[in-house]
């Protein structure tokens, strides 16, 4: 049987055989033909198919979107490769700028030279900011827009060294659950407790406001349910997406409410 076995072309994409079994059960990514033995086996114009489902993941798309682009009629691989490299190429002179903005940070943070404060934020992309608070507000309603801007009031005398703890704290909170969820720990631990309290208080500092149980639930259920949250979650260790929405709510359950 000629074509490349999942196991080959997990080797080949880095793609997890986990993965490419959930693209073949929903349709996304079937193989060429299965054999006699039950093994899938795939071809080349599977793995053009593959290529294209990484690059659409790469920019944000959801695996429905994805199948939902790659089935339409008269889609071009060509053309899809093509409008990927100008994406990909207008990020990377994005990321150039980030890279910029760091080497200015670290030399005013040792001392090297003087940074004004506008520069701090120079390559950060207002348009996905914009675009994740419209969805909020959508979702949510208009007094959502209220929080949003309540937000930004409680940050607007942050400096740099205050967004680099938020992110250190984000960090190492995540990292705890992970090793907690590897440990097999409860959601209810005292270990799992302990880092839902840091989360609550992170949430609290980055809203400016409260986060009652209802709020701080929900957002744990926004994790799980958001496919960008999930994937960042999950990319850091498979199932923390679902066991960070259930610690979440667990915790609201026990200690807010």
């Amino acid at each position: 049987m000629s074509g490349h076995t999942v196991k080959q072309v997990a080797r080949l994409s880095g793609v997890s055989v986990r993965a490419l079994h959930h693209y073949d059960e929903i349709g996304l990514l079937k193989p060429a033909c299965v054999g006699a033995n039950g093994y899938r086996y795939y071809g080349r114009e599977e793995l053009l198919r593959l290529q294209q489902i990484l690059f659409h993941r790469e920019l944000g798309f959801s695996l429905e979107e994805i199948g939902r682009t790659l089935d339409a009629a008269g889609f071009d691989k060509v053309a899809a490769l093509k409008t990927h490299r100008a994406k990909l190429e207008a990020e990377t002179k994005r990321y150039r700028e980030l890279m910029r903005t760091i080497d200015q940070t670290l030399a005013s943070l040792e001392g090297a030279a003087k940074m004004e404060e506008k520069a701090m934020y120079r390559g950060f992309d207002p348009e996905k900011q914009a675009g994740y608070e419209k969805e909020l507000v959508e979702k949510h309603g208009p007094a959502m827009q209220g929080h949003i801007d309540h937000a930004k009031q409680g940050m607007a005398g942050w400096k740099q060294a205050d967004y680099d703890a938020m992110q250190a704290e984000a960090d190492a909170i995540e990292a705890g659950m992970a090793k907690a969820l590897v440990d097999g720990l409860p959601a209810d631990s005292a270990t799992v407790v302990a880092l839902m309290r840091r989360q609550h208080a992170w949430v609290v500092k980055g809203w400016n406001r409260d986060a009652p149980a209802a709020a701080f639930k929900g957002l744990g259920e926004m994790y799980l349910g958001d496919p960008r949250f999930r994937e960042r979650y999950d990319g850091r260790q498979a199932g923390l997406a679902e066991y960070m929405a259930a610690a979440m709510a667990s915790f609201a359950e026990s200690q807010l409410g």
